[in-house]
């Protein structure tokens, strides 16, 4: 029978439906870490959080411990940390960006100010470390590391590359950094705390780092390929901030090895004034119509077949199936 887990289509009924019950677990413990008695902070702490999302990285830490004890003291802990992190970033991405929307609803910046978007963001970095020392001083370490490698990979995609260095391979640092990072966190504690067979953790460290990777460039596209009403941002927003993308970088490259009039005219408007509406839906058409897209795409597929091997080093059975099916599906979703 089809999979009832959310976005993971056909998986084991019976560990599906284990991490379900947990993800509505999870909700609660979302709600229930964010109670303040501030009034301010009582609403705009769960601004996100009420907006959805597709709890991705507490799915994989569940899908981890999966592989152990998924019931262990911590898990569940761990999961509510990885989403708190996650949607702490997504304040301050939202300031660094100037994105107006996120998730289908009005970006916390837009509706507050830049201050209150960053001082929730911090709100919920500071509840997330709460959590981690709840659960020990390994997951201090590990969330402490993370949450380092989230503000040096912004850092670096705020300044761009240094002078001579390579802006392809500087671009997946970034993602390694802000995004992967913690989808390797998620994988290593969820593992790890469930006592999974020796090397696991380390096996779901290295698979997040990759999987992470390839679930970024797939966002590229989506970016580019879909519309507010179904991704829930403005396409191209990106563009219209100057942040670099693996599709604007391949037009980039091809423009200065080649001079043709198409990746030079994609050049010239993506180095003009982006403000208008119109101006940018434009460029958004072009490069949805440009093989670097496609390109990105299979890039895309190429790095998370690459995670799908590092999972190979894991013990057969229907943990290691879900999680290859949940490779598959953060690449080829389509929103």
């Amino acid at each position: 029978m089809p999979s009832t887990l959310p976005g993971v289509p056909d998986i084991d009924d019976q560990l599906a439906t284990s991490i379900v019950e947990r993800l509505g677990a999870i909700e609660h413990g979302l709600r229930d870490s964010v109670a303040s008695s501030d009034d301010m902070m009582r609403w705009t702490a769960r601004h996100l959080m009420d907006a959805g999302g597709k709890r991705v990285r507490p799915m994989l830490v569940l899908l981890a411990a999966s592989l152990g004890d998924v019931d262990a003291e911590g898990v569940l802990d761990a999961a509510i940390l990885v989403e708190l992190t996650h949607l702490a970033s997504l304040y301050h991405d939202d300031v660094m960006d100037s994105a107006t929307t996120r998730r289908g609803t009005d970006s916390a910046h837009s509706l507050w100010g830049n201050n209150v978007a960053i001082l929730t963001g911090d709100f919920l970095f500071a509840r997330a470390s709460a959590l981690s020392a709840r659960i020990g001083p390994e997951a201090v370490r590990m969330h402490s590391e993370t949450f380092e490698r989230l503000c040096l990979g912004q850092l670096h995609e705020t300044v761009g590359p240094a002078e001579g260095e390579d802006p392809f391979a500087h671009y997946i640092s970034v993602l390694s950094d802000k995004t992967a990072s913690l989808l390797a966190l998620a994988g290593d504690l969820g593992a790890s705390l469930a006592g999974a067979p020796g090397g696991s953790g380390d096996v779901m460290r290295r698979y997040g780092e990759k999987v992470g990777v390839a679930f970024q460039l797939a966002d590229d596209v989506l970016d580019l390929e879909s519309d507010a009403a179904t991704s829930g941002k403005t396409p191209g927003i990106d563009l219209r901030e100057g942040v670099p993308t693996m599709p604007t970088l391949l037009v980039r490259r091809r423009a200065a090895e080649q001079q043709d009039a198409r990746s030079l005219e994609i050049l010239r408007r993506l180095d003009s004034d982006l403000s208008d509406d119109n101006a940018l839906g434009e460029l958004v058409q072009l490069l949805r119509e440009d093989e670097a897209l496609e390109e990105t795409r299979r890039l895309a597929q190429r790095t998370a077949d690459e995670a799908v091997e590092i999972l190979g080093e894991l013990p057969e059975g229907s943990v290691r199936e879900a999680l290859v099916t949940f490779t598959r599906t953060l690449v080829e979703r389509r929103r």
